[in-house]
C-alpha cells in the first residue's frame, strides 16, 4: 500500500517517517510540507503540490497542526484517500465535524494515532477492566512541554495547552475503560492544571487531572480503573506500539470496514474537549 507523509516536523520524523519506512505493509510514498528542506530529511521523495502527493499514493498519514489537518484532510478525503489521522481531529469543533464529514462522505477509510490504544499492555488492561464491573476510575498526566525549550512545544500546544493536545488521549482510554462518555465537567486553567469529571454510560464516573506546565523529576502517568470484584492499574511501559498501527492501518485500507478509532470517534472526543474548554475558558 502506498502511503505519502503530510508533515515534516520533529514527531514526523522522529515517528511517522520511521514508522511507514519501516512497515512491510507499506510503501512510503513520498511527503509534502510548508517547508521542503526538513520535508527532505525524511528519507522519500518530497512533492511541490499537494495534489501531486495525492496521486501518487492510495492514503495519506498526517502528522501538521489540528487546524491544517482540518483542512488538509478534507481535500485528502474528497481525493479518495484513506487516511491515518493525528489527535486532536481539528482546532475546533467546526473543524472536526467538516472532517469527519467528508470522510463519511466520500466512504474513505479512516483511523486515528491515538498511539496508547495500540499497545499490547493497554488492550490487556482494558481486558481486564472488562471483566471487575467497573464503576470509577482516575488519570493523571503531567509533563513539561509548556515549561521552557521542549521539542514538542509547538505554537498550537503553547495556545491551547494540555486539554486540546493530551486531552484526547485520557479521554479516550477512560471512554474504553468505563464506557462512553456522556458528560463532562471541567476546572482549572489548560495551560496550568486542568481537571475533569467525566460520567460514563452506566453510571460510571472518572477523574483526570492534566497538566503540561510541570517541571523537574516529573511522575510516568496513571490510569486506574475501580469495580465491584476488584481493580485496575495500567503498568508504566515505554513500548512504541506505532509497528501495529502501521499493520492496523494497512488491514484498514485493505478490507474497507472500518476501525474502531475513525474520524467519527475523533470528533466524538473532540465535542468532549470542546464541552470542556468552553467551561473553563468562559466567565
Amino acid at each position: 500500500m502506498r502511503v505519502g507523509l503530510v508533515g515534516a516536523g520533529p514527531w514526523a520524523e522522529m515517528a511517522h517517517a520511521p514508522m511507514l519506512a519501516k512497515s512491510p505493509e507499506i510503501e512510503f510514498a513520498g511527503v509534502w510540507a510548508r517547508r521542503p528542506e526538513a520535508a527532505a530529511r525524511l528519507g522519500a521523495p518530497v512533492f511541490e503540490r499537494i495534489e501531486d502527493l495525492f496521486d501518487a499514493c492510495e492514503a495519506v498519514c498526517f502528522c501538521v497542526p489540528p487546524a491544517v489537518q482540518a483542512e488538509l484532510g478534507v481535500k485528502a478525503a474528497r481525493a479518495g484517500k484513506a487516511l491515518l489521522l493525528e489527535k486532536p481531529l481539528a482546532d475546533s469543533l467546526d473543524g472536526a465535524q467538516r472532517l469527519a464529514d467528508a470522510v463519511a462522505e466520500a466512504g474513505v477509510p479512516s483511523q486515528m494515532l491515538l498511539t496508547l490504544r495500540y499497545a499490547p499492555q493497554v488492550r490487556e488492561f482494558l481486558s481486564r477492566c472488562a471483566e471487575i464491573e467497573p464503576f470509577g476510575g482516575h488519570a493523571v498526566n503531567v509533563s513539561d512541554v509548556l515549561s521552557g525549550e521542549h521539542p514538542f512545544g509547538t505554537p498550537w500546544r503553547l495556545q491551547r495547552g494540555a486539554l486540546l493536545d493530551v486531552g484526547p488521549h485520557v479521554i479516550d482510554l477512560l471512554d474504553a475503560a468505563l464506557g462512553r462518555v456522556t458528560g463532562v465537567r471541567a476546572h482549572g486553567n489548560p495551560l496550568g492544571w486542568v481537571g475533569l469529571l467525566l460520567d460514563h454510560e452506566g453510571g460510571a464516573v472518572s477523574e483526570i487531572s492534566l497538566c503540561m506546565a510541570g517541571t523537574g523529576d516529573l511522575p510516568p502517568s496513571t490510569f486506574a480503573v475501580y469495580g465491584r470484584t476488584g481493580n485496575v492499574t495500567l503498568p508504566h511501559f515505554d513500548d512504541d506500539p506505532l509497528e501495529v498501527v502501521a499493520a492496523e492501518f494497512a488491514q484498514t485500507v485493505r478490507q474497507g470496514d472500518g476501525h474502531p478509532l475513525d474520524a467519527a470517534h475523533g470528533l466524538r472526543l473532540q465535542r468532549i474537549i470542546s464541552e470542556a474548554e468552553n467551561q473553563v475558558t468562559t466567565p
